[in-house]
C-alpha cells in the first residue's frame, strides 16, 4: 500500500457545496485496476478519476474515470475536476491548452482566468430517437409523449439520450420511475424564460448508482452539439443543473469555430491523502 495525494473538488460551481462534487487521486501509477474501481465505489460519488503520466505525446496528463460501478471512457466533470486538481497541484501544459488523456483519446481543456471549459468529443451516437424508446421515456418520466417536443440521441460516452420539454418547470416538476429507466440514461431539458440562464437541465443515470446527478458535463457537451446544431439555441448560453437537488450548477456553453465548448467554475473542498 502506498499514499497519494487526494482532492475532492466541487465543480461546475463558484460556490463550495453547489455543484458536483468529484474525488482525485493524483499520481496513481501503481493503483491496480480493481483498487480503482473499489475506491470509486466506496467514496461513493458520481464519478472519482486518477490522474497518471499520459502515454500520448502531446497529452498532458491522463485519466482514468470511474462511477461507482463502471469505467467511463469520457465524462465532463470529471475532466474539468481533474484539470483544476492537476494545475492546483503543479501541473504545467505544454502549451496554450491543456490536453487531457482519456479512454476517448485526446481532450482539449482552454482556460478562460479561473474557469476551465472543455471542446466537446464527437458523439457515438446521435441522431433521432426510435419511437419506442421515447414511449419509455415518457413513461418513465410520468409524461405524455406529446409533452416531448423534440430528442435526439447525445451519446459520447455515458449513453445519453435528451428529450426537450416545454419549459423549465417541466423539467423542475419531473418525478421520475427509475425502475421502469432501467439502463436508460435521460437527459431533460426545458427552456427558461428570463433570468441569467437559458435551460434547465436534469440527468437521470439510475444505472450508475446515483439516480440524478446534480451537474453532468458529458451531457452538457452532447445537448450543446444538438441544440446548437438544430438551431434549438444560440451559439452561447448559460445552463442551470441541479435545482431540484438544493444545487446551482452553472454550464456556459459556447460554438466557437467548429467547436463547442463546455465550461465551469471549480472550487477544491477537501485536500489531503489517502492510503491503496
Amino acid at each position: 500500500m502506498a499514499r497519494y495525494a487526494y482532492r475532492q473538488v466541487d465543480v461546475f460551481t463558484a460556490t463550495a457545496l453547489k455543484g458536483n462534487p468529484l474525488g482525485v487521486v493524483h499520481n496513481a501509477e501503481g493503483i491496480s485496476d480493481s483498487t480503482m474501481a473499489s475506491f470509486a465505489n466506496w467514496t461513493n460519488l458520481s464519478e472519482t478519476t486518477f490522474l497518471l503520466k499520459p502515454t500520448h505525446k502531446d497529452a498532458d496528463y491522463r485519466v482514468r474515470i470511474y462511477t461507482v460501478a463502471r469505467e467511463l471512457p469520457f465524462a465532463g466533470h470529471p475532466t474539468l475536476g481533474s484539470c483544476h486538481a492537476w494545475l492546483e497541484a503543479g501541473g504545467k501544459p505544454k502549451g496554450e491548452e491543456v490536453v487531457q488523456e482519456c479512454g476517448v483519446g485526446l481532450v482539449r481543456i482552454r482556460r478562460d482566468g479561473k474557469r476551465l471549459a472543455f471542446a466537446a468529443p464527437a458523439l457515438k451516437k446521435s441522431g433521432a430517437v426510435e419511437p419506442e424508446t421515447l414511449d419509455q421515456i415518457a413513461h418513465c418520466l410520468g409524461i405524455q409523449p406529446k409533452a416531448i417536443k423534440a430528442s435526439n440521441w447525445v451519446d459520447n460516452g455515458p449513453g445519453f439520450v435528451a428529450v426537450m420539454l416545454g419549459s423549465r418547470a417541466e423539467v423542475l416538476a419531473l418525478k421520475p420511475d427509475f425502475a421502469a429507466m432501467g439502463n436508460l440514461r435521460i437527459g431533460a431539458i426545458g427552456k427558461a424564460e428570463g433570468g441569467e440562464i437559458d435551460f434547465e437541465i436534469r440527468a437521470f443515470v439510475p444505472g450508475e448508482g446515483v439516480k440524478e446527478d446534480p451537474v453532468t458535463g458529458s451531457l452538457n457537451a452532447g445537448v450543446g452539439q444538438w441544440l446548437i446544431g438544430a438551431n434549438l439555441a444560440p451559439k452561447r448560453y448559460v445552463a442551470a443543473q441541479g435545482t431540484a437537488l438544493g444545487r446551482a450548477g452553472r454550464i456556459y456553453v459556447e460554438k466557437i469555430g467548429s467547436d463547442v465548448w463546455v465550461g465551469g467554475d471549480s472550487v477544491t473542498v477537501i485536500e489531503g491523502s489517502t492510503t491503496l
